[in-house]
């Protein structure tokens, strides 16, 4: 059986120790060390690291966002590292919801491996009941990784620009309402988001416990996002093409496929004066607020 979208922590343990690629992701935006030294302290057995900033990124230039997409050559590099080759089964985590382990496997699917599922609930939830922990670092065997890229699942800002305007397209922002709106900007240069967008926070998505809310939920509250669009017709964004991902893995969960990714986000499309923003509320859904994570 592949797992493609989400995968409970009781099916992740039925298959420790055997062939599966599990990959830790925990990440704290404000402490890049965090994430790794919290591997170290405790991990699910079998798990390799993948840092968000140096695995999951390429190098900032000031005007390519916070979080550029690697080039293909860097990610297969990146994946054969981690043991992942042809028809390998990967399962990402990071501490609770989903939103940094989201991220490699929208990367994986983007370069055409679908055998990728989020552990639903991550390290909290797996924690919490229990399971079993190793610490100290591990790695697996290197695979050899052949990317067979979807381009047309990541835009560019210039593809982003042009499509502005257009009513057939449904920009979607993952951030807070707060963030969306422009009422603060904790992070980037210029509140606010790009013009015509709808608003749809990633934390909407989940339960209190982290994990993802069940598919009827997830279903009804994308489709009254998607006011008569289809999937396909959604770009998907946020501040730096990371929480994005996880409202990607949301849908596919959901049966909603085909959306696309804006990887530069906010960060990039902010990051030059001339580009046109808005503020306010824009095109928000009309899904029910976020639960607290417990």
């Amino acid at each position: 059986m592949v797992h493609a979208t989400i995968i409970s922590t009781d099916a992740l343990a039925a298959r420790l120790g055997g062939d599966w690629a599990i990959v830790d992701c925990r990440y704290d935006l404000a402490n890049e060390d965090w994430g790794y030294n919290q591997y170290l302290a405790g991990h699910i057995p079998g798990a390799a690291y993948a840092s968000l900033s140096h695995d999951l990124s390429a190098e900032r230039t000031g005007t390519n966002g916070r979080h550029p997409i690697p080039t293909h050559a860097a990610m297969a590099a990146t994946f054969s590292r981690l043991g992942i080759g042809a028809g390998t089964q990967v399962v990402a985590y990071d501490q609770d919801s989903g939103m940094y382990a989201s991220r490699l496997w929208w990367m994986l699917r983007y370069l055409g491996h679908n055998e990728v599922a989020v552990l639903d609930g991550g390290w909290a939830k797996w924690a919490k009941e229990g399971r079993p922990v190793r610490n100290a670092d591990e790695a697996r065997a290197p695979a050899t990784f052949q990317p067979q890229p979807r381009n047309a699942q990541c835009l560019s800002v210039s593809d982003v620009e042009r499509l502005v305007g257009d009513q057939s397209v449904l920009l979607v922002d993952a951030r807070g309402p707060e963030r969306f709106e422009g009422k603060s900007e904790p992070v980037d240069r210029v509140p606010g988001h790009i013009p015509g967008a709808a608003n749809h926070f990633f934390r909407s998505n989940l339960a209190a416990d982290g994990t993802l809310l069940p598919v009827h939920e997830l279903r009804g509250h994308f489709n009254a996002m998607l006011a008569g669009h289809t999937p396909d017709q959604v770009v998907m964004y946020c501040g730096s093409g990371v929480t994005a991902c996880q409202n990607l893995l949301a849908m596919e969960h959901a049966g909603l496929s085909g959306s696309r990714l804006y990887p530069g986000s906010w960060s990039e499309w902010s990051a030059d004066v001339r580009r046109p923003v808005e503020t306010g509320p824009g095109k928000t859904s009309t899904h029910p607020p976020a639960r607290p994570l417990q």
